[in-house]
């Protein structure tokens, strides 16, 4: 679809007894103006509920032999594509069933497939739930390493992004590592690693999201970054030599900050991403400023993908529709959009 103005973009609904089917479709909806939004889910089911959200949704069921045949064929705005990947069981909502593990898996697959073969511009995907996945007998331990896998990705960064509130400054906070106890940060942040997630950030940055010169500012491991050795010494033997070799390939990479004082507007004006060096560093000071509309970008794969930056939210589902918030899930369909943009520019 590169012709078309309006990318197209394959949303994947997530673990179907979780609020994923709901918000995909609202965001679709509500972003059909924009983005050619095509859902990756059971028709049947996804349907249904469009039609108890508002009766006015209107889908169009593709089936995969079709697409594989023929290519995504063109729709207008006044109706969303759906991609039929059939669930095995019924869905109750905010109750697991591993019966349905494998089609959840199905969706992604095939978001991939078509975002490889170019049906599609970028990937969205709603959340999932690992436990289903991995009780139907399929090893998974997220959407990130699946994507890497499956892309023949050897290193990828988690990235995440958002709007804070009070016209401050938009903040992207990407991880040198991600879910690792604490004990083991230490020890995963080599010198290597830590040059190849900068490498990556800096190619990304320019290449999907249009920035011509990157900057981006990295923190230190340790309290007070540091403390020049007396809190610690990553920031001498590791972090600062990366950065200087940064530097001298013309990435403008600065650091190490003290991560206590770094995420302050005043700081954060004119940079394009922070690095911090493990997951509770950077992403509670992200999600205080944006959630419910942060988004989660994965950098390094060959492909776009945006997803939202919260989970299933089972209880909420179990509730019943018109509960959920679907923001994230249209700022992560707005930034794959204009990442799709910017890699057609």
């Amino acid at each position: 679809m590169l012709g078309s103005t309006r990318p197209a973009l394959a949303i994947t609904v997530g673990e179907p007894a979780g609020i994923g089917p709901e918000i995909a479709i609202r965001a679709a909806w509500a972003m059909r103006g924009e983005s050619n939004c095509v859902l990756v889910g059971d028709a049947a089911f996804l349907a249904l509920t469009a039609g108890l959200i508002d009766p006015a949704i209107r889908l169009s069921a593709l089936s995969i032999q079709a697409l594989r045949n023929g290519g995504l064929p063109h729709f207008g705005k006044e109706r969303l594509a759906v991609i039929d990947v059939p669930l095995a069981a019924h869905v109750l909502p905010g109750t697991l069933n591993p019966e349905n593990g494998r089609a959840v898996l199905d969706t992604l697959d095939l978001a991939i497939e078509g975002a490889l073969a170019g049906w599609f511009e970028g990937i969205v995907t709603a959340p999932l739930q690992k436990s289903t996945i991995n009780d139907a007998g399929v090893a998974f331990s997220g959407h990130t390493e699946y994507l890497a896998e499956k892309t023949n990705t050897a290193k990828v960064v988690m990235m995440l992004a958002g709007q804070p509130g009070g016209g401050q400054p938009y903040l992207r906070v990407a991880l040198a590592t991600t879910h690792l106890p604490l004990k083991d940060v230490p020890a995963a942040l080599t010198r290597e690693n830590l040059a190849q997630v900068i490498g990556i950030i800096d190619a990304d940055l320019k290449s999907k999201f249009g920035i011509a010169a990157p900057r981006i500012l990295v923190t230190g491991l340790n309290p007070h970054a540091g403390e020049n050795g007396y809190l610690g010494r990553e920031e001498i033997e590791v972090i600062t030599p990366v950065l200087e070799e940064a530097r001298a390939r013309g990435i403008d990479a600065r650091g190490p900050y003290p991560a206590d004082t770094l995420f302050q507007p005043k700081y954060l004006e004119g940079a394009d991403c922070v690095l911090a060096m493990y997951h509770d560093q950077g992403l509670p000071v992200l999600k205080h400023a944006t959630f419910g509309r942060g988004i989660n970008v994965t950098l390094g794969l060959p492909i776009v993908r945006t997803s939202v930056d919260h989970g299933t939210a089972l209880d909420l589902a179990a509730r019943g529709l018109g509960l959920a918030d679907c923001g994230s899930m249209i700022e992560a369909i707005r930034a794959a959009m204009q990442m799709a943009h910017a890699r057609r520019a």
